[in-house]
């Protein structure tokens, strides 16, 4: 295989001397010379949403930077439905476990368009191997996505339907402007909740009529967050 050039790994990645999350990324703090190593291409990569960018069970080959919008891992529960345990922002790695085993063991899904790098494994392992740069960013992306999966499951499974509904809107705020929420369908805000979708739907109209939400899109999907203090703690 004939190894990548520097300046086309740069381009690869997104031209990361110039990418505006460069203190995010997993290449954040390589060394141009570091890139000597690669010897497999980088893509630069859009999907639409709605679209996959892994899926469960398949063989892990790569691991993907998230460098704009959001995306949702799904798993199956035990009794066949299936549950949104994440989601992921810019910044954020998709398929970390492939450092760890043969195949991807969630669903990664766009939940808006998103931009990604695909980065190769045995890019990822030999820059691990000789560049102790490298491992120290992936063992922190690895901390915090734990931390994150609890602390998104343990937040989102306390308290009443109106607690748990106006919970998630919070955090699915958007980075670059915490006045929007993106949101799933009703059905997958159901199973994330543990709430019916009927409930969902009621609760949802019933902060719009508060005027605490402005919905701005035909789809009941995206929000504009009025009342960001008085949703925090709604009332029963």
């Amino acid at each position: 295989m004939i190894p990548v050039k520097t300046e086309s790994a740069w381009r690869g990645t997104a031209d990361c001397r110039n990418c505006g999350i460069r203190d995010m990324v997993l290449f954040a703090d390589l060394h141009e010379s570091d890139f000597n190593l690669i010897h497999a291409p980088i893509d630069d990569l859009e999907i639409p949403a709605g679209q996959p960018v892994i899926r469960m069970g398949e063989t892990a080959t790569s691991l993907f930077t998230l460098r704009s919008g959001m995306v949702k891992l799904v798993r199956n529960s035990v009794d066949g439905r299936q549950r949104i345990v994440r989601v992921l922002r810019q910044g954020d790695v998709i398929g970390l476990e492939a450092l760890m085993g043969p195949t991807y063991d969630a669903d990664a899904i766009a939940l808006t368009n998103v931009k990604v790098c695909r980065l190769p494994l045995q890019v990822i392992q030999r820059l691990n191997n000789e560049t102790p740069r490298l491992h120290q960013r992936l063992l922190e992306k690895w901390h915090r996505s734990l931390k994150e999966a609890d602390d998104w499951l343990a937040d989102l499974n306390f308290g009443n339907a109106r607690q748990r509904v106006a919970g998630l809107v919070l955090k699915m705020r958007a980075g670059n402007d915490a006045g929007v929420a993106t949101l799933f369908s009703r059905e997958d805000m159901g199973a994330m909740l543990d709430l019916k979708l009927e409930t969902v739907s009621r609760t949802l109209n019933a902060f719009v009529r508060e005027g605490l939400l402005e919905q701005l899109d035909k789809q009941g999907r995206v929000y504009q967050v009025v009342d960001p203090e008085q949703l925090a703690s709604p009332k029963e």
